[in-house]
């Protein structure tokens, strides 16, 4: 193993390590599929609820399935704690999401991707995410590419990534 390899090593672990050991709040962002069993949006609500009532803040996207589950849980916590960044505007999200995002206090609409695909938007509202967090916690499948390339740049960023596979 070379030395810049180790240095790299040593300095993932480290930023890692005081990220896990922190105490105090974390941006924590997290991202899933948008096809995901109601018992599964369930946990990832908990777990959402839990995280804000400890103080961090949470940031997502407004897709139904993972991305909902989350906003679910961090506005029954603490609905300050929560950014909603949309790959697009706010119009052009399905009814179901644009209801519940009408109660988003922290809310992003990225209106400059209206002509983009919902692919190439939502690669790019990830990108914006994931700078804005300290750790990233996704939600996939192992054939979720945006998903995954999103998981892969955070850590290339040394975020601390957890990725959960449904399948």
């Amino acid at each position: 193993m070379s030395q810049s390899t180790d240095l790299i090593n040593l300095d993932t672990l480290a930023q890692e390590l005081a990220t896990v050991q922190q105490t105090g709040s974390k941006r924590i962002a997290l991202l899933g599929s948008r096809h995901v069993p109601i018992t599964h949006q369930n946990l990832i609500e908990m777990m959402t609820y839990a995280l804000v009532l400890a103080g961090n803040r949470v940031i997502t996207s407004g897709a139904t399935g993972t991305n909902s589950a989350a906003i679910r849980g961090a506005m029954r916590a603490d609905p300050n704690l929560l950014t909603v960044i949309l790959p697009q505007s706010l119009e052009l999200q399905p009814l179901e999401s644009r209801q519940q995002l009408d109660r988003v206090m922290h809310l992003v609409e990225n209106s400059s991707n209206n002509h983009l695909s919902l692919a190439e938007a939502s690669y790019l509202c990830n990108k914006e995410i994931v700078s804005r967090c300290q750790q990233l916690i996704c939600f996939a499948f192992h054939d979720s590419g945006t998903l995954l390339q999103t998981c892969k740049e955070a850590e290339e960023q040394r975020k601390v990534v957890t990725l959960f596979y449904f399948d």
